[in-house]
């Protein structure tokens, strides 16, 4: 594969747009602002400056259009909001512009790959790839097998994502796959013992650094994630399971209610100057 089309400027859009171009690959990033667009290439020009590979800048591309982006790509992520109707109508797009053998993959972390699939018309071709952020950091990724993934299409998402420098996990298409089901409890029970004042972020956070040797501490993460889409994730994996423990926190539902969304608005469980 050679290019790469990215639906979604969002964090997660351009981080693995991000690693893409630092990969080789051409990559277009797809998104209905254009503001956001320009975002996106900003914060992936950092990045690659930082990675010191400026010169490949040069093979990115923005549009605002799914079917132009999609043309002609060899393989297509979708990095869209965690919302199943939006997934949903953007693979409908996707599937009626894509070539035929295109990989189409979703990055959902939570959602059903086989439901997402529906909008394609159950295309053997969809599968999940979910990526963790920081992309550029995180060497994993989830390789979601679908109801209706053909095995061809799963050795072109290993190839894909050892392609981008990661190392893929193969998993079958169940609420939450492996990291979430394990990783919302972990962010669920910590932000409940917050809010039953047992500890206090910073502690709870460091409890699991040090007691666990975390790299970062559950609140922490879900700050730099965004507890507005760590609110859907939850929503979404309480409503496929119908388990307590994924039931959104309700000081989770009050710091978005609030708009305290952690990193990206200067504030969440912690305070951010910038």
């Amino acid at each position: 594969m050679s290019s790469l089309c990215v639906i979604g400027g969002g964090t997660m859009g351009r981080g693995i747009a991000g690693v893409a171009l630092a990969a080789g690959l051409t990559t277009t990033l797809v998104d209905v602002d254009d503001a956001a667009l320009e975002r996106a290439r900003e914060a992936v020009a950092k990045r690659l400056e930082r990675d010191g590979a400026a010169g490949r800048l040069d093979s990115l591309s923005l549009s605002t259009s799914v079917e132009e982006g999609v043309a002609g790509a060899d393989a297509v992520i979708e990095a869209v909001p965690e919302l199943l109707d939006l997934k949903r109508e953007t693979f409908a797009r996707i599937a009626s512009a894509a070539a035929p053998g295109a990989l189409l993959a979703t990055n959902t972390s939570t959602m059903s790959v086989t439901r997402i699939g529906e909008g394609a018309a159950d295309s053997p071709r969809v599968i999940g790839m979910h990526f963790f952020n920081p992309v550029h950091r995180m060497p994993l990724v989830e390789v979601v097998v679908g109801r209706h993934t053909s095995g061809p299409t799963v050795d072109d998402a290993l190839a894909l994502v050892r392609a981008l420098g990661k190392e893929p996990i193969v998993v079958q298409d169940v609420p939450g796959f492996v990291t979430s089901r394990l990783g919302l409890l972990l962010g669920n029970e910590a932000m409940r013992i917050v809010e039953e004042g047992i500890a206090s972020a910073e502690d709870v956070d460091k409890a699991m650094k040090l007691g666990y040797r975390h790299p970062m501490g559950p609140l922490e993460l879900a700050d730099l994630v965004g507890l507005d889409a760590r609110l859907n994730n939850v929503r979404s994996m309480y409503e496929q399971s119908g388990l307590e423990q994924y039931r959104p926190p309700a000081i989770l539902e009050k710091l978005v209610a609030e708009g305290r969304l952690g990193r990206k608005s200067g504030a969440g469980f912690y305070e951010y100057d910038e």
